[in-house]
């Protein structure tokens, strides 16, 4: 048990709540809009896809960036760097999840499988990003956009408005928090020719990049509820959502950012979480 749990360490596996409830809305919007019957193996297998999909993504991170979380006092903690998992074993566990999600897909339908390649080619390669471009936090946002999409293709095998328009709205709020959480490294990124939004710019440069980001991401939750026809709780659930991301912007400054790391995961989680119940519980009544 004790070595399952330095692979659940590895992943930050308590960080799936960020994408997982934005598939589940993917999910069953795609049943509710196209009147398909519920299915617990279809359920079963997009599930899996997340977390085999997220394993390997976060996996190859830790095994990638290695040698820069060792020279990293914040991060230098992590299983790889502190040897309590070998490079080749984190590898290995890389290429099982990879080959797990490809093989999940193919029993799913024949457009998830065919994109599978193409989602797992970003999600790895972002972790590859912050070597040469400060947009790196735009292809993590990227790497959870998919979830809404992928879910919606699972059940229909095809791509419909409303799951793309809520990817665009993950891939705003990811990368806009992913900025805010980056401010922690900015001095180490820029002694070590990391690339990041903070480390290229001033902390408030940084802070403005991030907000306009969240901007994005309010009129995006706006137009689903538009267009979508949301009800009452669709509304509450995107008043969450909203407030969720102002008070980020009050808890993670450049002056807090020892913050960042205790109540992060928290914020986020309530941010995802709470948009998903009411946005499902509004689809379901």
């Amino acid at each position: 048990m004790g070595k399952i749990s330095q692979y659940f360490s590895l992943v930050t596996f308590s960080h799936t709540i960020f994408a997982m409830p934005f598939a589940l809305i993917g999910y069953v919007y795609a049943l509710t809009s196209t009147g398909t019957p519920f299915e617990w193996l279809l359920l079963v297998e997009i599930l899996l896809c997340m977390v085999f999909a997220r394993n390997a993504a976060m996996g190859f991170n830790r095994w990638a960036d290695r040698k820069i979380d060792a020279m990293n006092p914040r991060t230098a903690g992590r299983e790889i760097p502190s040897g309590k998992i070998t490079p080749r074993a984190g590898l290995i566990f890389v290429i099982i999840n990879s080959a797990a999600f490809i093989v999940t897909t193919a029993f799913i339908n024949r457009l998830a499988f065919m994109l599978s390649p193409i989602a797992l080619i970003v999600a790895l390669g972002y972790s590859l990003t912050k070597r040469f471009t400060a947009l790196a936090h735009i292809v993590l946002g990227l790497t959870l956009a998919i979830a809404p999409v992928g879910a919606y293709i699972a059940v229909t095998g095809t791509i419909s408005l409303i799951p793309l328009i809520l990817a665009l709205a993950v891939l705003t709020w990811t990368g806009g928090f992913d900025i805010l959480y980056s401010l922690q490294d900015a001095e180490f990124d820029r002694r070590h020719n990391l690339h990041s939004i903070p480390a290229r710019f001033s902390p408030k440069g940084a802070v403005g990049i991030s907000i306009a980001l969240h901007i994005v991401t309010v009129i995006a939750v706006a137009v689903i509820g538009r267009y979508y026809g949301g009800g009452i709780l669709y509304w509450i659930g995107a008043t969450v959502f909203i407030a969720m991301l102002v008070v980020q912007h009050f808890v993670f400054t450049p002056t807090k950012t020892r913050r960042i790391a205790s109540s992060f995961g928290l914020i986020n989680g309530i941010t995802s979480v709470g948009y998903a119940v009411f946005f499902i519980a509004d689809m379901l009544s």
